[in-house]
């Protein structure tokens, strides 16, 4: 019997992709990024109008700032949702992750090994999460849930919930890299142009990137193209671990500690600002810099209801109903098409 190839021909492959993919000024200004894009953009013409503290100086630093955190992860998010995964765990892995940051710079340890456990932490966490997904077929939403409460549950037997605060002798090198600028902006906001450039390469550049989209597509073609599926999907999962551990770093450097409450709720935002980016949810399509002006909108308009004065508890709201918009908008660019 003939056996499957281990290289799919590129023309299989591409026949298995959306359409969509294919490249040219007039696919992008039909994008949803780009339509999203300048939602931020109108929107922050609005609310400066109304409210002159929103494009001073100081709250425009704020928001390039605050929203980092949340497109890091988005963007490492975006390769999971376009295999038709979703990893829920993130939030509790960024807590898992930061407080072993801690620990290990409280123990007096070198920077080196405080970043390479968190992001090793991390990557470890995904593989596990990827291989009860890929090899024994389990549903990502139930296996990434269960690893939520396992994760959380770890953050807090290891800091016995205590707040890490001491960072001997990274200390420096630790708030600098969460708190410094280079060039006028933030360390972290370079962190996300750099990961964007470069998962948005991979997605689009490179084989994997096309395994990828193609998994998400359909499955069970890309099987049969020879396309090795259960290596790519746990790739996507020790992938955003590992990009969940490296902001570890970053916000942890921020804060200026470690507590067993980082990333509650995180994994909302990132979720919703990948989907908002232009991520279909059932796989297939996904773009890094979607995804990181998914997370821009949410910030911004996260910014504009706590400077109107609009009750902090009303935000989920507003989340959620951009997270139905953006579906609500895929399902009808796909009924178009």
């Amino acid at each position: 019997m003939r056996q499957p190839q281990t290289e799919a021909p590129l023309a299989a492959i591409e026949s298995i992709l959306d359409v969509r993919e294919r490249t040219s000024l007039g696919a992008a200004l039909r994008s949803q990024e780009f339509w999203i894009l300048i939602g931020v953009v109108v929107i922050a013409l609005v609310v400066g109008s109304i409210a002159p503290n929103f494009l001073t100086k100081n709250n425009v630093s704020n928001i390039a700032n605050n929203f980092c955190f949340t497109a890091l992860i988005a963007i490492g998010m975006t390769p999971v949702i376009m295999t038709g995964g979703i990893d829920i765990s993130v939030g509790s892995i960024l807590g898992l992750t930061g407080v072993m940051l801690g620990l290990v710079f409280s123990a007096d340890q070198p920077f080196a090994v405080g970043v390479a456990t968190a992001v090793g932490v991390g990557a470890l966490v995904g593989l596990v999460n990827g291989l009860f997904i890929a090899y024994l077929k389990l549903p990502p939403f139930i296996v990434t849930l269960a690893m939520m409460s396992m994760a959380r549950a770890l953050t807090l037997v290891v800091t016995n919930n205590q707040v890490v605060y001491e960072f001997g002798q990274a200390s420096h090198l630790l708030l600098g890299l969460g708190s410094g600028r280079f060039a006028g902006l933030p360390n972290v906001l370079w962190a996300v142009i750099a990961l964007a450039a470069f998962m948005q390469f991979a997605l689009h550049m490179t084989r994997w990137g096309r395994y990828v989209r193609a998994i998400g597509g359909n499955e069970k073609a890309a099987r049969m193209t020879g396309i090795p599926v259960d290596a790519i999907k746990v790739s996507v999962y020790v992938l955003v671990g590992a990009i969940t551990g490296m902001t570890a770093v970053f916000l942890v450097g921020w804060l200026g500690a470690a507590t067993n409450a980082l990333g509650q709720g995180t994994e909302l935002q990132v979720i919703a600002g990948t989907v908002i980016g232009g991520a279909n949810l059932l796989g297939g399509y996904g773009s890094a810099i979607g995804a990181v002006i998914g997370s821009l909108l949410l910030e911004v308009i996260r910014n504009a209801l706590l400077l109107a004065g609009v009750n902090p508890f009303w935000q989920g709201l507003f989340v959620g109903a951009f997270i139905l918009f953006a579906v609500l908008l895929e399902r009808f660019r796909a009924l178009r098409s």
